[in-house]
């Protein structure tokens, strides 16, 4: 074995979970792994005659990136069907939705995804609009949260949905005043169309994945938790997926793959469960892709009022409704699906948005850890839009990880349109309570929810950190007491996330021994104003010591989305 390092990066500020500010040093790389890392100019002897020695002089060097909630197969395909996520307006949308029409006319279905509620009167575009912006074939596209799909006439009527079909007891048909469908479906609602969308293809998929993996890598994410395995638009598993990938030595990423629980199902699919679990690992004994984690949704979102809370939504006159969200699973039933997974070994992935739903959730962990005691699966709630109180500290006190979406902390027209106007008065100030959960001690993780929102990690660690997107001009969301330290953001999308993928003996931190999955960012964040955290760019992202992104090579594309929830 050669005494000399593979490759050097020199003259860098380094920054790894446990410093509250970076220091200068260099890094020696040898195969996947660090060599050394010392102060600068401390690895000279490292450097041999076939040594690549990169200069990161006055740049911020952290360890990779990783996304603790994202559905990179779902957002690479989007990509590549009718991607609505650029436009600013609902004339944007159509004008989009007739150019895609144009240049596509081979699909059977018009198929996409990212339109904007607050572009459309009340969230809920109708079937009309989207009927002339449509050639007649029928059309269904996801909006940004993925909680409401806006569909034509057509879609309508092979789905069966007529003014006679009754909500779903997990959605709800947006309907007109004569009581027909109008256009939009919000979350179970949905499925009657979801089931019967032509199947996304294996070829598909694959080159979503890839396009997926390399638009992250440019991002600097070197590793993710796919929210959503086993389910997908068009009803495609990404289990195969990943596995070809894999296989043609094309998986750059370390996944961990977070598999579906049907909330109509029971305890059956535990076994199954297992079995795709048992069959990824012995697929792949290295375990860069392991099925280890279990998605459940708690509840909904706020937007079409069924995230759950623990007070009732408000209608547009201020007054207290009947309606304070959906609880999707019984929460007897959550508590004993939590607890046989916990003892299957599985992790337990928790949409969980409203207060009410956090509630739940860490009652089913307290159950599951009364019943098998600790047995160290990490399980995390992720959006946590609300928090009450006195749930605070029990995240620290179960060991539950904060799965942060940092991007939505901060008042965007989704949020003081379609949200803030229906809730509580008092609830406002305790929106994403990110601050008082660093306080409390509770582990923080963060990801992007892509394709809902950017995956860009260094635009959610701007809000993260200042709790709106313009420091000067406008108001930080719920007050400054919620702000996470820069610190403290970095350390959640690094070594929380891999803590919560069960990476952190191998990832998460610059030391000796660790994969060198390394993102070198083009200024020393902790060297210039919070309110400049979003200008900063990745320069180079390194994968086991392998760089699958260098600006110099291919200049970066930056994500225009800035928020979302």
């Amino acid at each position: 074995m050669s005494a000399f390092a593979d490759s050097v990066i020199v003259d860098g500020w380094i920054f790894t979970a446990g410093m509250e500010r970076p220091a200068l040093a260099d890094i020696a790389i040898a195969g996947e792994r660090i060599m050394a890392v010392a102060e600068a100019g401390g690895l000279a002897d490292l450097i041999g005659p076939t040594t690549t020695v990169r200069c990161a002089a006055g740049e911020l060097i952290v360890p990779g990136f990783q996304d603790a909630h994202i559905h990179p197969v779902f957002g690479g395909t989007e990509l590549l069907q009718c991607d609505l996520t650029a436009a600013t307006s609902a004339a944007d949308c159509y004008r989009l939705i007739r150019q895609y029409c144009a240049d596509r006319p081979e699909p059977e279905w018009i198929i996409g995804a990212g339109w904007s509620m607050e572009f459309f009167p009340g969230g809920t575009p109708t079937r009309q609009a989207l009927d002339a912006a449509t050639d007649g074939r029928p059309a269904a596209i996801l909006n940004r949260d993925h909680h409401g799909i806006w569909v034509n006439s057509r879609a309508l009527e092979l789905a069966g949905i007529t003014r006679e079909t009754p909500d779903p007891g997990d959605g709800r048909v947006e309907r007109d005043s004569a009581g027909n469908p109008s256009g939009t479906l919000h979350e179970g609602a949905s499925d009657a169309v979801t089931s019967i969308l032509p199947k996304v293809t294996d070829e598909l998929a694959d080159l979503g994945l890839r396009t997926a993996q390399a638009y992250l890598h440019e991002l600097g994410v070197t590793a993710w938790q796919d929210a959503m395995l086993g389910i997908g638009l068009g009803t495609k598993d990404a289990t195969d997926t990943y596995l070809a990938a894999l296989a043609a030595g094309e998986l750059t990423m370390r996944v961990v793959g977070a598999q579906w629980w049907e909330r109509d199902g029971g305890l059956e699919q535990v076994d199954s469960m297992i079995e795709r679990r048992d069959r990824i690992a012995a697929a792949d004994p290295t375990g860069r892709f392991r099925a280890s984690s279990v998605k459940i949704m708690v509840d909904g979102v706020a937007e079409n009022f069924t995230a759950a809370l623990s007070a009732p939504y408000r209608d547009a006159t201020g007054r207290a409704t009947a309606n304070s969200g959906l609880s999707f699973i019984p929460p007897r039933n959550l508590k004993r699906y939590v607890t046989a997974l916990d003892a299957a070994g599985f992790q337990v992935h928790f949409h969980a948005l409203g207060d009410r739903a956090v509630t739940e959730a860490l009652n089913a962990i307290k159950a599951a850890r009364t019943a098998n005691g600790d047995r160290g699966n990490r399980h995390h709630l992720a959006h946590l839009q609300w928090i009450s109180s006195a749930d605070i500290p029990r995240f620290a006190k179960l060991g539950a990880v904060a799965n942060l979406q940092m991007l939505w902390a901060m008042h965007e027209d989704q949020l003081d349109e379609l949200t803030i106007p229906f809730i509580e008065p008092g609830l406002v100030d305790r929106l994403y309570p990110f601050g008082e959960l660093a306080e409390s001690g509770a582990t923080l993780a963060a990801g992007s929810d892509w394709p809902v929102s950017t995956p860009d990690p260094l635009a959610a660690i701007h809000i993260g950190v200042n709790r709106t997107l313009d420091p000067a001009n406008a108001p930080p969301l719920g007050g400054v007491e919620q702000r996470l330290t820069l610190a403290d953001a970095l350390t959640a999308y690094t070594f929380g996330s891999a803590f919560v993928n069960g990476l952190e003996g191998d990832t998460g931190r610059i030391q000796a021994g660790y994969l060198a999955d390394l993102v070198v960012i083009d200024r020393n964040l902790f060297a210039f104003p919070t309110a400049q955290i979003g200008q900063a760019r990745v320069r180079l992202t390194l994968s086991g010591g392998r760089v699958v992104y260098d600006r110099d090579q291919a200049p970066a594309r930056r994500d225009p989305a800035v928020a979302s929830t």
